[in-house]
Order: structure tokens, then sequence, then C-alpha cells
């Protein structure tokens, strides 16, 4: 048994719509109007510092609410594949211990896509021993709003005409 143990919460939703309409939104996520609208409850600022927007060693800089709390990260995109998958990871080396990866793919099957959103945690046993009740309320706050981006960005996506 390591140090830390690897967590992957996965959430995937059928939309209606293409892969470049989907990619197309992601790459104006720094518009207020766009961030906000993914998730209304707990988004609240993303612009990119560094580069163009999901352009690989491009950093943006995000503020949400998470479990209760507002969280200031940047992020530096680590990966690109056009309208297929986006990779990304804390900017601050230390935390990337902890969270090494987030990701964001499309699957395209004709009128249908499957966007896949992914996050990737390392929980240490000794965390999992003494607060693991606070794991645990973080973890389903986590698939909370994982599921509520999704289930958004298909309201947004299939009811603008995007």
């Amino acid at each position: 048994m390591g140090l830390l143990e690897d967590l992957v919460l996965t959430h995937s939703i059928e939309i209606r719509t293409t892969p470049e309409k989907i990619f197309a939104f992601l790459r104006h996520l720094h518009l207020e109007e766009n961030y906000r609208a993914w998730h209304p409850q707990d988004h609240q600022l993303m612009r990119w510092v560094k580069g163009e927007p999901w352009e690989e060693g491009s950093v943006a800089y995000a503020e949400q609410y998470a479990h209760g709390k507002l969280h200031k990260l940047k992020y530096i995109v680590t990966k690109v594949v056009p309208d297929r998958e986006i990779e990304f990871s804390p900017r601050f080396w230390l935390w990337r211990i902890y969270f090494p990866k987030n990701t964001f793919s499309v699957e395209s099957r004709g009128e249908i896509c499957t966007f896949t959103a992914t996050a990737h945690m390392r929980v240490g046993w000794l965390m999992k021993k003494l607060a693991r009740k606070k794991l645990d309320a973080a973890l389903e706050s986590a698939r909370k709003h994982m599921r509520e981006e999704g289930e958004n960005l298909k309201k947004l996506l299939e009811h603008s005409g995007n």
C-alpha cells in the first residue's frame, strides 16, 4: 500500500450537438456570462493569464466555490487534442501531487456527443483514516458539481441553438 491512493471521479452526459460546438463553448469560458452560466451557484470568475484559451502551456485563473468555500486557483493546460480532449493541472507543483490532472473529453456518435469530465485526485491513508467523513463530503460535493456542470452544459448547448 502506497502513501497516496489514486481516486478518479468521472461524469459523462450525452448532448445533442457537435464536438466543435462543445469546444467553442469551452474556448469562451473566460467570458463571464459563459463561466457563470455553466455553474451559476459555484462559478465566479475565469480568465486566461498566459497564452490563448485551451492551448498547451496556457494558464487560466479561476475562482469557484467548492464545498462551501471560495477557491482561487491557477491551472496550466497540459494536453489538447482539438475537439476531442483537454487536460489541465494545477499550476502550483505541490497541488499537482494531490490533484494531478483534470480532463474534458468528447466522443461523437452522429448527432450525439458524450461529454466526460474527469478529476484525478490522490488521498493519503492518514486523511482516509482520520477525516473520512470530511473526505466523503468533499468527494460527494465534487461529484455533484461535475454532474451539475454536465447538465448545465447540455441545457446551454441544446436549448440555445448552439
